[in-house]
């Protein structure tokens, strides 16, 4: 769910925090993403197709656009979610207890394909979303491309919508800081703004709409002093409330180190051989998108070379964006931890 009604907030009343961009524009850049939303996003628009294919396509466009990609995998939610888990999974058609544990075989099937395309993947000890807006925050990665708003009060700085690589796409992103200044308010101040308005990890005061919320906290600046005055008649209080522990999860860091990111070149063959076993792809129709990848880098690799040239360089050549350490002569093994190969050499 993320936040309720946030992006229609931010539209009306702190548009200018809104940018409208194209994906070339993050040419260069480190972009963090919600593995899950991804999968999801798949799942739901190609139920047929294995979510696997979809995850494929999107990643070799990304590098094509010389984006660097970093994906981030959920860790065990906070007990407070458990409630909203247990709502989807019902919506879903599973059992909440068959969820938990060990991590699942689509899990790692996905692990498996992203290091076989050679980009780094995170393990999250919490929710995704809060691991990739603190990665914006430590400056490990330069953006999170998410669909889910409530990566903005986890205090992503840059949060990017709609990043799903078509060359007319309208992607949307939002500037954290900007979002603050206009909404004149501090991020503690926007955090308790959003659980007013509705979020994963506690109820909301009833029939609060994201106008009167934003007036309350812009005027009481607390969620204690906005409970002191609203009209408990119109608007009632939850029953133990368990707003302090929402804002606590918003507000604490992940207690974790800052990855080393590493990128390596995609393993075509071992490609190949895992979706066309795992997701039932055609090896012709793996090699066929392999093969203009490779075409699209050297197309890339010509023009940076031509700017040069002329003394306009840009960014860094194609054929430094993958700096290649070994060859992979054994399937990646999925059982070892998601975090990146120390061992490879790091991106210059």
């Amino acid at each position: 769910m993320g936040i309720t009604k946030l992006a229609d907030l931010i539209r009306l009343d702190a548009h200018n925090a809104i940018s409208h961009k194209d994906i070339s524009d993050y040419s260069g850049k480190v972009i963090a993403l919600d593995t899950s939303i991804i999968v999801n996003q798949f799942r739901a628009v190609t139920p047929s197709l294995s979510p696997l294919v979809g995850v494929f396509y999107r990643t070799l466009t990304l590098l094509e656009h010389d984006i660097k990609p970093v994906f981030v995998f959920d860790g065990k939610p906070p007990q407070e979610k458990k409630p909203v888990l247990e709502k989807r999974a019902e919506v879903a058609g599973w059992s909440w207890t068959e969820r938990r544990g060990t991590v699942s075989s689509k899990t790692n099937d996905c692990l498996q394909l992203l290091r076989l395309l050679g980009v780094p993947v995170v393990q999250a000890p919490g929710d995704a979303e809060a691991l990739c807006a603190w990665l914006v925050k430590k400056g490990t990665v330069d953006a999170v491309a998410s669909e889910d708003m409530d990566t903005l009060p986890f205090g992503a700085t840059i949060v990017i919508r709609q990043l799903n690589a078509k060359r007319d796409s309208d992607i949307t992103e939002y500037s954290l800081p900007k979002l603050l200044e206009k909404l004149k308010i501090n991020h503690s101040e926007f955090v308790d703004l959003c659980i007013l308005l509705g979020c994963d990890y506690c109820e909301k005061i009833a029939g609060l709409g994201p106008k009167k919320a934003l007036t309350l906290i812009q005027r009481h600046r607390t969620i204690e002093e906005v409970v002191l005055h609203v009209n408990k008649k119109t608007h009632p209080v939850p029953h133990s409330w368990k707003y302090k522990e929402a804002r606590r999860i918003f507000l604490d860091e992940p207690q974790t180190k800052a990855p080393d990111l590493t990128w390596t070149e995609p393993d075509e063959e071992a490609l190949v051989g895992f979706l066309c076993n795992t997701a039932h792809v055609k090896g012709d129709r793996v090699h066929r998108r392999m093969e203009k990848f490779r075409q699209t880098r050297e197309s890339i690799r010509e023009e940076r070379e031509k700017e040069r040239a002329t003394g306009s360089s840009r960014q860094t050549r194609m054929e430094d964006f993958f700096r290649v350490t070994r060859k992979r002569n054994h399937p990646v093994d999925v059982q070892k931890s998601p975090n990146i190969n120390k061992k490879r050499q790091k991106t210059k």
